[in-house]
């Protein structure tokens, strides 16, 4: 039986408190009955990586400040590093750290390794047993406030100690409570006060691994000792966070959780996690799906992170405080990754949130030193990490999906600035120089050959120039920018901008149809290997993938990629190529070289996120059918309800998003054109809550794992024989039914009058005309 979350306020409340005794959900693949949807995630989801950085169980509630996670390398780590109170960025270490500890007071450390067992994480809470301690920990948190519960079982005839650490930052006790900071990178610190609710006997400062007297300390590894009687049972604490003052962490812990129980704030935060979950609905299909589903969905809402506070915001774009006049300020958002999905599944089920977002960019953009749009916006301020600059294509896909409650004009003047005024070259901040004058002039970045040195200053010389993952990367944000100039009646821009979008095709070797680097007198970098050619990331040419990955990279443009590769047939042959391609060499020769590119079917890498819309391109070509097959086996092998369930580096919600939407059974291939490519949903009915008050439903007739095959569709009872739909039709809900069988329908969606749109055509212009 499963019962589904659709009440609010008081009567969400009861129902929760009557569920959760009953709460039988495990995360061991065994048959279990979740009651809600946050029962279904499984935070442990990935914890074990396939090559790189594993999907950490991070605590938290949607978008929220406060994140933790237990420190280790992942789930095989057999200690855990202290108590975490706060992590200030995806996949970083916690800034303050917490240890109990019974013993020898010659023992203490900043930081203590633990020995643990009896472990379970939920999204809004935290238990493990410290059993070398004898030790239980009990913990929950709301967005800038959390709250542990520590119980000392057996033996009481230790002394009992709390340590609190700073890794490099200040602390003070005033008698009730501590206080302080830590030093991040840019001039940014994260401010702490924190309160016991059980004052302790003795306060000292632990300094060279002995307590000596003191109420204050600072440097690396700041640490407090806090003693207790050796009979104490239970220390309750409770703490609040800020990045503008210890007054507002204080503020910040007072508002949500002071004179709650922990109880109380845990079955808050379950609430607050069915609301946000339960924005889509699915039910009908196989329950690992259904976990695979809304733990997918839950790592969506981990960035970016809110950080207003009381109305006001700290900014490390421009290291001032700022009043947010109303609207909720966010930072932590790796673009590069969340253009792709991420941003787009918000446009569905967050629009709102959506648009303060996007309305944060333009913020940073001010705030910053040039008015550019930021690449890879965090804590600290933007890092301008990984390639081309993919927040122009969140913008105009938000708005061109009705989200228009931020300056678009701001926007735009941002967007074009971060493209034409800051150096394209990978991993910089640096203004436009050599490189972008010739990409300017000649339609593509130069490579260089093996033994060419690297001259131009503002190139990272680890992240290479990846010539061609910025060729084809810029084209795409250029046609980004032809649409914002579109919107704004900018038709000279327009113009400029949408051809310079075909600049994919300087590149583009007609001999074997890959997209190839060029040096700078135009000649084909020769000899080449399409696998391996580029080093370490192949990032001599490309960008963590290979030339394979990177073959499919014109998102805007799919139409004219098929009529470059000699029509529909040659390019379908050429899709299929892709998954069967060999990788060339023993696992452990490809992967040295290409650690990013695993998951692979192929030459294909369900790993990372220039992957994602590959599988729907047989869409654009008239066989969809194979993206039907090709979804469902690449989710069934790489998605799975157990430690090694991700493939690769999850980013938050960049890989995530695609599984959310690819379960649904659509995908939003090219974000900036407000279409949806039609996969194969893996449920029999899955229904998307709107903000309007609207719902779209998806209803798979016949569902099976086997019946995954589009027979026929309707939309609102009219016949739909094409395999997209728009978001307006979306937006104006009804009911998108497919009738599914066990083999494929290869008519369906096959007509080539019918297959999705792309780019507008090239415009032929007189020279003065811009």
């Amino acid at each position: 039986m499963k019962i589904k979350l659709v009440t609010k306020g008081l009567t969400a409340m009861v129902l929760i408190v009557l569920l959760s005794s009953c709460d039988k959900t495990k995360y061991d693949n065994q048959v279990s009955l979740p009651n809600t949807p946050v029962d279904y995630v499984n935070p442990y989801m990935g914890n074990i990586s396939h090559m790189l950085v594993p999907t950490f169980p991070t605590i938290h509630l949607p978008n929220s400040m406060l994140r933790v996670y237990p420190e280790r390398n992942d789930y095989t780590g057999d200690r855990l590093h202290g108590l975490p109170l706060i992590v200030t960025s995806h996949r970083g270490s916690s800034a303050f750290n917490l240890s109990p500890y019974r013993g020898s007071e010659f023992d203490l450390k900043p930081v203590l390794n633990y020995s643990y067992d009896q472990e379970k994480i939920t999204p809004y809470s935290y238990q493990v047993y410290l059993d070398e301690q004898n030790i239980s920990l009990d913990y929950g948190l709301s967005h800038q406030s959390g709250m542990y519960e520590i119980s000392l079982e057996g033996d009481l005839k230790k002394d009992v100690f709390l340590i609190l650490n700073s890794k490099n930052g200040f602390l003070q006790w005033d008698g009730t409570a501590f206080s302080g900071y830590q030093n991040l990178a840019n001039n940014t610190k994260v401010f702490i006060y924190f309160k016991p609710e059980h004052l302790p006997k003795e306060v000292t400062v632990l300094k060279n691994g002995a307590s000596i007297s003191g109420h204050q300390t600072t440097g690396k590894n700041a640490s407090l000792i806090l003693k207790y009687a050796e009979s104490i049972k239970k220390i309750a604490i409770q703490y609040g966070v800020s990045f503008i003052s210890e007054l507002q962490a204080k503020a910040n812990m007072k508002r949500e959780i002071e004179g709650k129980t922990l109880e109380k704030i845990q079955l808050l935060g379950k609430e607050i996690w069915n609301e946000s979950l339960g924005k889509i609905q699915v039910k009908g299909g196989d329950i690992q799906d259904e976990h695979v589903f809304y733990t997918s969905l839950y790592r969506c809402f981990e960035r970016p992170v809110c950080i207003s506070e009381d109305g006001q915001y700290f900014s490390a774009f421009d290291g001032k405080v700022h009043q947010d006049n109303g609207r909720d300020f966010y930072t932590d958002d790796w673009i590069w990754d969340s253009y792709r999905a991420h941003h787009p599944l918000r446009v569905l089920i967050d629009p709102k949130k959506e648009q303060d977002i996007l309305n944060s960019f333009i913020l940073m953009s001010e705030q910053m030193d040039n008015f550019w749009l930021p690449t890879f916006p965090e804590i600290t301020g933007d890092s301008r990490r990984m390639n081309s600059n993919h927040g122009v294509a969140a913008i105009i896909d938000g708005y061109r999906k009705g989200l228009t409650d931020f300056d678009l004009e701001a926007a735009y003047k941002a967007a074009k600035g971060a493209i034409t005024q800051k150096t394209l070259a990978p991993w910089s901040g640096k203004p436009a120089g050599w490189l972008d004058s010739f990409y300017k002039e000649h339609g593509y970045i130069p490579a260089l050959y093996p033994d060419e040195e690297e001259t131009v200053e503002e190139v990272n010389h680890f992240e290479k120039r990846q010539p061609v993952a910025v060729s084809l990367g810029t084209a795409y944000d250029q046609w980004c920018l032809s649409q914002i100039a579109k919107e704004l009646h900018k038709q000279n821009d327009y113009k400029a901008f949408l051809n310079a979008s075909y600049n994919y095709r300087n590149l583009f070797n007609t001999q074997t149809l890959f997209f190839h680097p060029k040096d700078k007198e135009g000649k084909f970098i020769e000899p080449f290997d399409y696998v391996f050619s580029g080093g370490l990331g192949a990032r001599n040419y490309y960008g963590e993938n290979n030339a394979w990955t990177y073959r499919w990279d014109v998102q805007h443009n799919i139409a004219d990629l098929i009529n470059l590769m000699g029509g529909n047939e040659s390019f379908i042959s050429n899709l299929d190529a892709m998954f069967s391609e060999p990788m060339g060499k023993g696992k452990s020769q490809f992967y040295a070289q290409l650690p990013d590119q695993t998951g692979n079917v192929g030459q294909f890498s369900m790993a990372n996120e220039p992957s994602l819309h590959i599988p729907y391109l047989y869409n654009y070509a008239g066989a969809p059918w194979k993206t039907q097959k090709r979804i469902h086996k690449l989710i069934h092998t790489w998605f799975r309800n157990d430690l090694m369930g991700v493939p690769g580096d999850e980013d938050g919600g960049g890989m995530s998003s695609f599984v959310v939407f690819s379960q649904l059974g659509f995908y939003p291939v090219t974000p900036g054109l407000p279409i949806y490519n039609i996969g194969s949903p893996f449920f029999e009915k899955s229904t998307i809550e709107l903000e309007n008050g609207k719902k779209f439903t998806i209803i798979a007739e016949n569902y099976s794992m086997e019946n995954k095959y589009i027979q026929s569709a309707t939309l609102n009872g009219t016949p739909l024989n094409k395999a997209w739909f728009t978001h307006q039709e979306l937006m104006q809900g009804g009911t998108l039914k497919l009738l599914m069988g066990s083999r494929a329908n290869k008519t369906w969606g096959s007509n080539p009058a019918m297959v999705p749109p792309s780019a507008e055509p090239y415009i032929k212009t007189t020279k003065n005309e811009n």
